[in-house]
């Protein structure tokens, strides 16, 4: 009998996470300490990031499930900050909705892992496992405010329309390997799928990809997979959102650049419908986002519209649309998870939301926290020297490169219907007067937070604690360094996009 080799180093990320997530549930029972659970999944956090770092590009390891390549190891790291800022926000927020923090933290870590484990699996089984494993954490987490109702709702919701599209990755996944044989990206890439083209089950390939892509609309919240997102992300407690509108879509964006560069990279037809796609969901998420009065529902709809700027890239089938997705991930990362930051630091502790109401005259009570704001939402539109400018920037250009000038177009316009409800943000922070003005509050409990409201119709001063303030600066660093120093980056990125089969 002959043993396969284990190549241990590529799944250390997704070990070290699982290892963390049952040693805090242990914790959690033996201990008394309420902030015990937190300190330990950050640490994970830390440990699994190291890991990724200590890692090496090698060959497809376990029967060539997994592969720790640049895009891979690039967007763990990215997941793995999104999940260890998240845990900071959460460290002073968890007690507001749940008494089962070592709970929540373990699940957390759990989704994390399903994410790494996907941005590195070279298998279509394995990537369906990771989405699974990643999708039932935040099903629970979705739902974890047991004092909302619109939690419960969320969580339903989501259950339900994942359910779905998992269901219609999984029967894409068949006939897949119905008409190829195989499930196997790198026996993709290297050659068997035009050998397939000539056998008798080859009509079954692109009804299976068009599946596919089915079940990654549903993660990266593509139009018409959307429904879901502005309910969920409004009604799940404010740091699950913050987590799963950024690590969600970089797990799912990974997994797919990898997929349509073993299988439909080269194919015009495939690419012209991701960029339909690219225009449906930029478009539609905007011109939805004007409407909201909810932030959260407003950052939602935001979500869904940079996930169609995302796949103009992809639908450019070029490395330089590639790169410039990888890029935007990542810069997105920040901005995105800084917004929802700075919204629980606004966020009443009875509440699950913030209205553009509580936004009038910011700047007259917390000038720091609506200067912050102010970077994110200029992040968020596209402003240079703003990361997400020159996201955009690679993006578009690669549409132009590859012919889609019209598609590039679309962006460009997108992106200044974006800029109203943005800089109406801005607007209303820092040229508004607010409703009323209560006595300022400090910290309550647990890291800071929020004192009571000081009468009908009045805006308390809000102190939020540290936790909040830290996730809300090492955000804004990031957004304004990742502009103003993109090469490290872009190196980075580029010698991970070498390694796959674009032209």
């Amino acid at each position: 009998m002959t043993f396969p080799t284990l190549n241990l180093p590529v799944i250390a990320p997704q070990v070290v996470l699982v290892v963390g997530a049952l040693v805090i549930l242990i914790a959690d029972l033996v201990s008394a300490q309420k902030r015990i659970p937190g300190w330990l999944s950050l640490i994970a956090v830390i440990g699994a990031l190291a890991a990724v770092f200590a890692c090496r590009s090698a060959a497809p390891a376990f029967q060539t499930m997994a592969l720790a390549d640049g895009l891979g190891l690039f967007a763990s790291a990215a997941v793995l900050i999104a999940a260890g800022l998240a845990i900071l926000l959460a460290l002073e927020r968890v007690a507001d909705f749940t008494p089962r923090a070592g709970a929540y933290y373990s699940l957390v870590l759990l989704a994390t892992a399903g994410m790494t484990a996907m941005t590195t699996a070279s298998d279509l089984m394995t990537i369906f496992v990771a989405l699974e494993i990643f999708s039932l954490a935040l099903y629970i987490l979705a739902g974890f405010n047991r004092r909302e109702l619109r939690s419960g709702e969320a969580a339903l919701k989501y259950f339900l329309l994942g359910a779905f599209a998992s269901g219609f990755f999984l029967y894409g996944i068949a006939l897949i390997y119905g008409a190829t044989g195989t499930t196997n990206l790198d026996a993709l890439t290297k050659g068997l799928l035009p050998m397939s083209m000539s056998l008798p089950f080859a009509p079954l390939l692109p009804v299976g990809m068009g599946l596919l892509l089915v079940g990654f609309g549903f993660k990266a919240a593509l139009v018409p997979f959307h429904m879901w997102t502005p309910d969920v992300y409004q009604g799940a407690p404010t740091p699950v959102t913050a987590f799963m509108s950024v690590a969600t879509k970089t797990a799912a964006f990974a997994a797919l650049i990898r997929v349509l560069a073993a299988t439909a990279s080269h194919d015009r037809p495939w690419l012209l419908a991701l960029a339909g796609l690219a225009v449906l969901t930029m478009t539609l998420g905007n011109l939805a986002a004007l409407r909201q009065t909810s932030l959260k529902r407003m950052l939602a709809y935001s979500s869904i519209a940079h996930a169609g700027y995302l796949l103009t890239g992809l639908a450019a089938g070029n490395p330089t649309g590639a790169q410039g997705a990888l890029y935007y991930l990542l810069a997105y990362t920040f901005m995105n998870l800084g917004a929802f930051a700075v919204l629980l630091a606004i966020q009443r502790r009875e509440e699950n939301d913030v209205t553009g109401e509580q936004m009038l005259g910011l700047a007259s009570r917390q000038p720091a926290l609506a200067a912050l704001m102010a970077v994110f939402m200029f992040a968020l539109t596209g402003i240079p020297p703003l990361a997400s400018f020159f996201g955009k920037l690679y993006v578009f250009k690669a549409a132009v490169d590859a012919g889609l000038v019209w598609l590039a177009i679309v962006g460009v316009l997108n992106s200044a219907i974006a800029a109203y409800y943005y800089l109406r943000v801005t607007v209303a922070m820092f040229m508004s007067e607010p409703v009323g003005l209560g006595q300022e509050t400090g910290p309550s409990r647990g890291h800071g937070g929020h004192g009571q409201e000081t009468g009908p119709g009045r805006i308390e001063v809000l102190k939020p604690g540290w936790p909040v303030m830290t996730t809300v600066i090492l955000a804004a660093l990031a957004t304004l360094g990742l502009g103003l120093w993109q090469w490290p980056w872009l190196q980075t990125i580029t010698a991970a996009v070498g390694t796959l089969a674009l032209r």
